[in-house]
């Protein structure tokens, strides 16, 4: 096949996240389509042909899996880029993520560990409390949208008038404001010429409370729906776009003067008092206006403006109250938020008088959690407003054990004088960088726990965990996204201890996990396996084989401190592997 020739074919098996894969019996290769259930019958587009595979993106489902069980619940299902998980049952959604995920873990974890499944989203809808809509049209030239992007589009827009994972207030809203400019005949910003009035609607509202928080993102350029009828009343019989999109040109002075006068104040006082008219069921707590000129396509503010309320609304978590900010980092699912947090909680057990690090901290949910049960709780976060909100938070929550820095994870630990006894990582969806996991590895904690709102991050890191001396003991998923194909992982590794007591034969602190004295490093012993016999080792198991052959072992730099160890005993195949390595570097 050929990059840009359609094909069709039934889809074998799905790989995280959610990408089909096809087998060619033909050819012996595969192809990797960008999404897709297992059983589906579907028309391909070739993208790129590699080695032994070939990308394509899905152009048609000619025929449905025999796992599409039930109807779609959204209207916009296909058309919308969200939800695509919608035609399998919940059950199903969650069998499928817990074998993705499980299928890469079994991959790169060396030793046994206890895989607990996956721990479903206490609500199956109406699940986010926060979502970002957008500006714009659904053709060119057409009316005024507000909702998200159409699928596979960078400019079309898709009115959402009933979108099933929010509450309905939220619909309420969107229906409430688009019609308000609609009937005003307000421009929205065109990314192309970089023009225009609206751009962004951010709403959160909390499950628990109920408050709401409204957020109009704008340009500073309020203008009518067309350039001309606005180069009109400027005096410009011929607009050029451009010229009237800088900062000089008539229509920037023109819209100016209406500012001025007062239309942009009228109008969004207009908005403030349809949204007061609704009948929510939740209460508004504050509606802002944020001003942005800058040209990047999110939701920002360089100037922010409270219209109404107050700029935060008040979300409960297990117990706890959290002040929520417009651009605060909150789990989007607050009843699964719970669930994992709880899984954490578990995980991390009682630290009375001990020191916790809540590393990638974010507005300090984690660690408040985990504060009742320590003695002192560390976090670091390179996002300064989720640092001031992490510490107002642990003040209005009575918690004055905790301690939130900001700045970067890398830089900051070298700060930090009071070493940590527990490690709590959380960090973005890049995971934890090389040069911080290794200064985190250097502390040399009993047990760490990983949390990954993308498991291919912790997949990356555990093998580098595993070169250190730890092993993966726990791991859980928590579905916090139902109908689409993310999923957060927990991982619970430790510094090759476990607690239950079984006879061993090595001592752990008769291994080497350095090795200086031997003709090849760990490092190179795996990558030898790795490569001649698609083995993955650990350390551990390299040590019990060297032991074995008589290798004199230098002491452990990690001695345990508990009298017996579960240690694992490395299985016949491995063996025959390490001394295959073992000779090969002359070894023995």
């Amino acid at each position: 096949m050929k990059k840009g020739e359609m094909a069709e074919g039934v889809i074998s098996y799905v790989d995280f996240p959610g990408k089909g894969v096809i087998l060619l019996k033909d050819e012996e290769k595969r192809v990797i389509l960008n999404e897709g259930v297992e059983g589906q019958k579907v028309r391909y587009r070739v993208k790129k042909k590699r080695q032994n595979r070939y990308e394509a993106t899905l152009e048609e489902v000619i025929a449905s899996s025999p796992k599409e069980t039930r109807l779609p619940a959204c209207k916009n299902f296909g058309a919308c880029g969200g939800c695509t998980y919608q035609r399998l049952s919940y059950e199903e959604q969650l069998l499928l993520k817990k074998n993705q995920v499980k299928k890469m873990l079994d991959g790169v974890i060396s030793s046994d560990y206890e895989f607990e499944g996956i721990l479903g989203s206490p609500m199956e809808w109406e699940t986010r409390n926060k979502m970002e809509f957008s500006f714009g049209n659904a053709y060119k030239d057409g009316p005024l949208t507000l909702g998200l992007h159409k699928r596979g589009h960078f400019h079309d827009i898709l009115n959402i008038n009933d979108c099933k994972i929010v509450h309905p207030d939220y619909n309420l809203i969107l229906d409430s404001i688009r019609k308000l400019f609609q009937q005003e005949k307000i421009s929205f910003y065109h990314k192309s010429v970089h023009r225009g009035y609206l751009r962004h609607l951010l709403i959160r509202r909390a499950s628990k409370t109920g408050e709401i928080l409204i957020a109009l993102e704008t340009s500073s350029d309020l203008g009518r729906e067309t350039d001309l009828e606005a180069a009109v009343e400027v005096g410009c019989k011929d607009p050029d776009p451009i010229l009237l999109a800088s900062d000089d040109g008539p229509l920037a002075s023109g819209l100016e003067n209406k500012r001025e006068g007062g239309e942009e104040r009228v109008l969004l006082a207009k908005m403030v008092e349809e949204l007061q008219k609704l009948p929510l069921e939740g209460e508004l707590a504050g509606i802002l206006h944020l001003i942005n000129d800058e040209v990047a396509d999110d939701v920002r503010a360089q100037r922010q403006e409270i219209l109404f309320g107050r700029d935060y609304i008040v979300e409960e978590l297990l117990g706890l109250s959290f002040q929520i900010s417009p651009f605060s980092f909150f789990q989007t699912n607050t009843l699964g938020a719970e669930v994992l947090y709880q899984k954490i909680r578990e995980y991390v057990g009682e630290k009375e008088g001990k020191t916790v690090y809540d590393l990638y901290s974010g507005t300090g949910t984690i660690g408040q959690i985990l504060a009742p049960a320590a003695g002192k709780v560390i976090g670091i976060e390179i996002v300064e407003e989720a640092v001031q909100a992490a510490r107002k938070n642990a003040d209005r929550n009575g918690l004055h054990n905790t301690v939130f820095l900001a700045g970067d994870v890398f830089q900051e630990l070298d700060e930090v004088e009071e070493r940590p006894d527990f490690i709590v990582l959380d960090p973005p969806r890049d995971g934890v960088s090389p040069k911080a996991l290794k200064k985190i590895l250097d502390y040399q904690v009993e047990n760490v726990v990983y949390v990954a709102c993308k498991p291919t991050s912790l997949v990356r890191d555990i093998p580098t965990f595993e070169n250190a001396g730890y092993q993966v003991k726990k791991v859980c998923l928590c579905d916090m996204f139902p109908q689409t194909v993310h999923v957060e992982t927990v991982a619970l590794l430790s510094k090759l201890d476990v607690d239950k007591h079984i006879s061993v034969k090595i001592e752990l602190d008769e291994l080497d996990l350095t090795s200086a004295e031997s003709k090849a490093t760990y490092a190179q012993i795996k990558e030898y396996i790795l490569e001649k016999f698609g083995l993955k080792v650990s350390a551990l198991y390299i040590a019990q084989i060297k032991k074995k052959c008589g290798i004199e072992l230098r002491e452990n730099y990690n001695k345990s401190k508990k009298e017996k160890q579960v240690i694992p005993q490395c299985t016949s195949e491995k063996e025959e592997a390490i001394m295959d390595a073992l000779r090969h570097f002359k070894m023995i």
